[in-house]
């Protein structure tokens, strides 16, 4: 991965399932396809290793029905 890749953690408190990770991480990865999501359902926490910016993956994340928390 380029030197620019950066750790992303977001919650997201409409994460619920295996699905919902599946859904995740394939935003993720359609913005980043290096992207590297881990997930964590008890705590509704994920975190994104990726080169896209934090507002970009926050606003697909939003789009795709998983908003994260403020």
């Amino acid at each position: 991965m380029s030197a620019a890749t950066q750790q992303h953690e977001f919650d997201l408190p409409d994460l619920s399932c295996g699905h919902c990770v599946k859904s995740v991480t394939a935003v993720a990865q359609a913005l980043d396809a290096q992207a590297q999501v881990e997930a964590d359902l008890a705590r509704k926490h994920v975190s994104i290793r990726s080169a896209q910016p934090r507002a970009v993956l926050a606003a697909a994340l939003t789009e795709a029905g998983y908003p994260p928390a403020a």
